[in-house]
């Protein structure tokens, strides 16, 4: 661990004392990757709901449809919700896991990155709910019904801001996503004068 390092500092920027060449190498490779998909999904534009053409989308439409699900105990209200919290919750306990059981603050980094990306998602659903064009499951538009956030900022009176809240998560979104990529490179700084060849383990 960090000399000198305690409480989240030690939690956030944990590195062993001996860090696997190999594993470090991979990771910067890992890092590259996703900063440059990161830059690619943020650079789509919400307002048209490009992010629906994009690979991750359709994993993450499983983790939303799969939060409806999970939230039908507690209400029609929640239950609409949860396909956007399904999303969002499910990236964040993996990022929990991976910091606090696994004690690896790169892959929590990496978590958080799919956190990022996944407001990016949601904010082009947002934004479409003030004049609906894009595409549900059902094969309709959000105006023939079924569209979450129609009904969600509906019930709020929210939606006449609702392309404003869009513009807004799809900024948070690449925020996240930025800090992500900031946290893991980070960890990378700090594991770098630490490589000693091959090892077993990380300690």
């Amino acid at each position: 661990m960090i000399d000198g390092e305690s409480g989240w500092g030690s939690v956030l920027q944990r590195v062993p004392e001996r860090v696997d060449a190999t594993g470090f190498w991979v990771r910067v490779v890992v890092l590259a990757v996703f900063t440059l998909w990161g830059v690619v999904l943020m650079r789509l534009d919400y307002r048209v709901g490009e992010f629906a053409e994009a690979f991750l989308h359709r994993p993450l439409l499983v983790f939303h449809e799969a939060g409806h699900i999970v939230f039908i105990p507690f209400g029609e209200w929640i239950t609409i919700l949860g396909g956007t919290l399904g999303q969002l919750l499910i990236p964040l306990l993996l990022t929990g896991a991976l910091l606090f059981k696994n004690r690896d603050p790169f892959g929590a980094a990496i978590g958080l990155w799919f956190v990022g990306v996944s407001l990016l998602d949601v904010a082009p659903y947002m934004y479409d709910a003030l004049h609906p064009q894009l595409m549900l499951l059902s094969g309709r538009t959000g105006e023939d019904g079924g569209h979450d956030w129609i009904y969600l900022f509906n019930s709020l009176g929210l939606l006449p801001r609702a392309q404003l809240i869009g513009g807004l998560t799809h900024t948070l979104g690449g925020l996240v996503t930025l800090l992500s990529l900031g946290w893991a490179g980070w960890v990378l700084r700090l594991q770098y004068p630490r490589l000693a060849g091959d090892v077993l383990h990380e300690e």
